[in-house]
């Protein structure tokens, strides 16, 4: 009976106008098509609408009667679970609710932690925003039941897609394909994705790394809730004011029925809630889906779109609105097509109990391999870039074009001179470029691999071409290098620096006699009258030859062993002998 008498009052609320505010959204049409048209219903909106808590208060009326309001023009307004919470205070883990069933109160324990990190994220990010975790789930409620009930990996990624319907005009917003089917799988029209029904257009804007994983998804939970509550922030906007929630909850899904149902899960987990394990079915929207009895009328499951007229400068772009999940236990009409990402149930609506497919479609390139090359100016480099062109679920996708492209002042390039060249994945979903030729300029570029006509990003692979070093320092000629004590040697020193017998020019060479050649021979003195017994400024020329200046022999006779080394390691020692 608490449940009837609940209802009674909120009848007596409704009626006596507490406040004398005017609820002129409870008349739209929009709104009566939401929930069926039914009185109940309304007099339920109307009492939770009435009786906000403090500062949750929704500022004056919220239909198209309100200044500066949109209206509820776009297409697919309706188009979002419009189930209520209970008028009674959530009830702590283990009891159930006077009168209903389920556990409405709690949350999907990863998904609940999402919330709340996203939550922490923005406080130190926007202070002034204000944003509480409860609208994150009041929003995440109606658009997918908080992921389909946690249906989520240990990332937070949903097990099954969960995508709006197709936005081609017919009965929803018309909107053409944005991301080449990356997110949607859709290369024709956009439709809504992930758990927070992000259209790709503003995914592509607001998108979000909310676990650390280096990627945006929004098919991840923690990505999604950073993405939503830094959209819900934007603008400056103070959400702890009774103006400023609004306004953000109509940014997202500009409709006043919209609102009063996301600020009624939004008060009513203010009061309590719990986690609950992941894939909990309990906390799954219970509305009937559009098309269905009692349901509304707009055909398809799902979400509706936005109009792509607002994503401009200045202003957030809006997420396509919010999907009505079929109830569990009740099959979808036939010819409207269940959500993907359902629960894959006989009778849930999705699709007769047949698994959604997984998606097919690219979704990101990935770099396989080593992300660094190196090669020696006139050389081939070894090692090839590599990509893996992979579906949202990371499976290989074959068949897809990849371009790779040099990037940078160099001279390296593909078969043919050629800076840029495609190559089709294999089976595994993998590119290799083809061999790549250093040039003969050292220095560093890079080689970026993307897919043509798809939003995919891109992956950039570093490399750089370093100078030739000798392999090979050897006597130009076999001649016995011999000087009488006191003279000089008449025959000069020649070394020749090849790599792969190929001449290296323009590289540095040293020249050292060893121990014992104190007083031995020496190349000239220096300023000071010292003999010079080491040269360290040679260069080979040209055709990779350095000739030794001019080499005395000493006073002490013997024989003495010069070695020449060139940059890189290559060495030759050369016997000189003083005679007596």
């Amino acid at each position: 009976m608490a449940r009837i008498r609940g209802r009674h009052a909120a009848r007596r609320v409704a009626t006596t106008a507490a406040g004398h505010r005017r609820r002129s959204g409870l008349r739209s049409a929009r709104y009566r098509r939401g929930l069926g048209g039914t009185a109940v219903a309304a007099v339920v909106m109307a009492a939770l609408t009435a009786s906000q808590a403090p500062g949750v208060e929704l500022a004056g009326d919220h239909g198209s009667d309100r200044p500066g309001s949109a209206g509820d023009r776009t297409p697919g307004d309706d188009d979002y679970a419009t189930e209520l919470p209970p008028l009674e205070s959530p009830h702590p883990p283990g009891t159930s609710e006077p009168g209903g069933s389920g556990d409405t109160s709690g949350i999907p324990s990863s998904v609940l932690a999402a919330y709340k990190k996203a939550a922490r994220s923005l406080a130190s990010r926007t202070p002034g925003c204000g944003l509480r975790w409860e609208l994150l789930a009041g929003i995440g409620k109606v658009e997918s039941g908080h992921a389909r009930g946690g249906a989520v990996d240990k990332d937070g990624t949903t097990l099954r897609p969960i995508l709006g319907p197709v936005l081609n005009g017919k009965g929803f917003a018309h909107i053409e394909d944005t991301d080449g089917g990356r997110w949607d799988g859709d290369t024709t029209y956009d439709r809504a994705v992930g758990p927070l029904q992000f259209i790709p257009s503003t995914w592509d804007r607001w998108g979000a790394d909310g676990n650390g994983d280096g990627r945006k998804d929004p098919n991840n939970i923690h990505d999604a809730a950073l993405a939503a509550g830094a959209y819900l922030c934007a603008d400056g906007r103070d959400l702890s004011s009774g103006a400023g929630l609004d306004r953000a909850v109509l940014s997202y899904n500009n409709s006043s029925d919209y609102l009063r149902t996301v600020l009624a899960w939004f008060e009513y987990y203010r009061k309590g809630t719990h986690a609950v394990p992941d894939r909990d079915l309990s906390v799954l929207p219970t509305t009937p889906g559009l098309g269905e009895p009692g349901g509304g009328s707009s055909p398809g499951a799902g979400r509706g779109g936005a109009d792509p007229a607002d994503d401009r400068p200045g202003k957030p772009s809006k997420p396509s609105k919010p999907g009505k999940p079929s109830a569990p236990g009740k099959p979808d009409k036939p010819g409207n097509p269940g959500e993907p990402g359902g629960d894959g149930k006989p009778g849930d609506g999705d699709d007769g109990g047949k698994p959604s497919p997984e998606p097919t479609g690219p979704h990101a390139i990935e770099r396989v391999g080593a992300g660094k090359f190196t090669a020696v100016a006139g050389e081939d480099f070894a090692g090839h870039p590599v990509v893996k062109v992979e579906t949202a679920k990371g499976k290989g996708v074959k068949g897809v074009r990849v371009r790779f492209e040099v990037r940078g002042e160099t001279g390296a390039a593909f078969e043919d001179g050629a800076r840029s060249t495609t190559v089709t994945t294999d089976a595994q979903g993998n590119a290799t470029a083809p061999a790549l030729s250093a040039g003969d300029r050292t220095g560093s570029f890079t080689v970026r691999a993307t897919v043509p006509g798809k939003k995919l990003g891109s992956v950039d692979f570093a490399a750089s071409v370093t100078a030739p070093q000798a392999d090979t320092l050897a006597r130009t000629s076999d001649g016995v290098l011999e000087a009488g004590k006191g003279g000089k040697f008449t025959q000069a020193v020649r070394v020749k620096a090849t790599r792969k017998g190929k001449a290296v020019a323009h590289t540095a060479v040293t020249a050292t006699f060893g121990e014992g050649a104190e007083t031995g021979p020496y190349f000239g003195k220096d300023e000071q009258g010292t003999p010079i017994r080491r040269l360290v400024d040679l260069k080979t020329d040209a055709d990779g030859v350095v000739v030794l200046p001019e080499l005395f022999a000493g006073d002490r006779p013997g024989t003495y062993t010069l070695t020449l080394t060139a940059e890189g390691g290559a060495s030759v020692q050369v016997k000189v002998t003083v005679k007596g």
